[in-house]
């Protein structure tokens, strides 16, 4: 099956991660101006970003009841959530409008993510497709090109609140074809006994692993332009290819994850990726030059991609057909919790032992998945007669 096959297959949710990475990698870029023009110390910036995460989780609760209630236009109205929520950070003046932007924007975010994810499981389930990878990299190509693009604007002095409105542009566009009606999913919602039978342990591993993954990626999403300016020197624009980079090496490391499983399992997968993500976050952290801070972003973006894309194609080969929608649902609702978590955490750090040992502390949360938490999955999963070869 061609990788053309598989992009028709998803063509639909497709869109809303194009439409996400867009507004992320606008953000990346220009976090430090909206910082400095909300006047906005490291652990205020983290502060603020944490209401979000708050905002976000709640937001991510809720995600399933907004899925029913709108059905197939759940993607397309929660899209357009997103375009009116991201007005707001380029008018944040103040801390306390920065706290609301960022509740709103990572808000209807939390709700965008959770539901084009589960459309896109759910796709997976019905046309026997592994589409995760290919998808979360489009969303990484586009925060690449969007980061790119974003910092050149910045460097010309065009202001957050007119980048994203020419994303709002961009996004109402994809938006229209966001109209998607589930199929073959019936079953499993109204089938009490479909979420019974999956430990909880083997969810909250498996969880914990994304939760790192995704916890690595926003935070070096948020951060790194600020790193680079503040450790390096650099300019605006230079700044900016931080995020850039980490963005399209993480869309080419998911490509590669889209064929690594046809002669590697998962788990040996990602204990590889989980050492080279924390190679480069060290090595980025501690680089004496520009060049070399650029090359540990890139390792560390191609480690962390296939994360947690990965573990949920795991996850969901480990599992029966109607326990599936459940334990995926589980594992991505604690995963974004640390999507949502690792900018204020870093900002906390940063304040508290300065960027790079931030970063350092970052890299060894990575070295975990390898040491710690895979071994632990793989013996949970070991013996269950829903998984299919390679499976550890």
């Amino acid at each position: 099956m061609s990788l053309r096959d598989d992009l028709y297959a998803s063509r639909i949710p497709a869109r809303a991660f194009v439409a996400m990475g867009l507004y992320w990698g606008a953000f990346g870029a220009y976090a430090p101006w909206i910082k400095a023009q909300a006047g906005l110390n490291d652990a205020d910036f983290g502060l603020g970003l944490l209401f979000g995460a708050a905002g976000a989780c709640g937001a991510m609760w809720l995600a399933p009841k907004v899925d029913r209630a709108c059905g197939a236009q759940a993607m397309r109205i929660c899209a357009v959530a997103v375009v009116l929520a991201f007005i707001v950070p380029g008018l944040a003046g103040s801390w306390g409008v920065f706290a609301i932007a960022m509740t709103l924007a990572m808000g209807t975010s939390g709700l965008l993510d959770v539901i084009m994810n589960t459309r896109l499981s759910g796709i997976e389930t019905s046309s026997g497709r592994s589409l995760m990878n290919l998808n979360h990299a489009l969303f990484s190509f586009a925060y690449g090109a969007s980061a790119l693009c974003a910092g050149l604007l910045r460097e010309a002095g065009v202001a957050p609140l007119v980048c994203f409105g020419m994303i709002g542009v961009m996004t109402l566009v994809l938006a229209l074809g966001l109209y998607h009606v589930e199929e073959g999913e019936a079953e499993d919602a109204t089938n009490p006994a479909a979420g019974l039978g999956v430990p909880k342990a083997l969810l909250i591993c498996a969880g914990g692993i994304t939760l790192v993954g995704f916890m690595a990626e926003q935070a070096t999403e948020g951060w790194s332009a600020l790193h680079l300016e503040r450790s390096l020197g650099v300019g605006a624009a230079e700044g900016a290819m931080g995020p850039a980079i980490l963005g399209l090496t993480m869309g080419l490391g998911r490509l590669t994850g889209q064929v690594l499983t046809r002669w590697m399992s998962e788990g040996r997968a990602l204990q590889g990726a989980g050492a080279l993500a924390a190679i480069g976050a060290i090595s980025a952290a501690w680089a004496p030059t520009q060049t070399l801070a650029y090359a540990g972003f890139a390792v560390l973006g191609f480690g962390v991609s296939i994360i947690a894309p990965m573990t949920l194609a795991w996850i969901g080969k480990a599992v029966s057909a109607g326990q599936r929608s459940l334990a995926i649902s589980r594992v991505v609702l604690v995963g974004y919790t640390g999507f949502f978590l690792g900018p204020p955490m870093m900002g906390f750090l940063a304040q508290a032992f300065g960027l790079p040992m931030a970063f350092t502390i970052l890299g060894l949360l990575l070295g975990l998945i390898s040491v710690l938490l895979v071994p632990v999955l793989r013996v949970l999963l070991r013996g269950r007669t829903a998984v299919r070869s390679p499976s550890v």
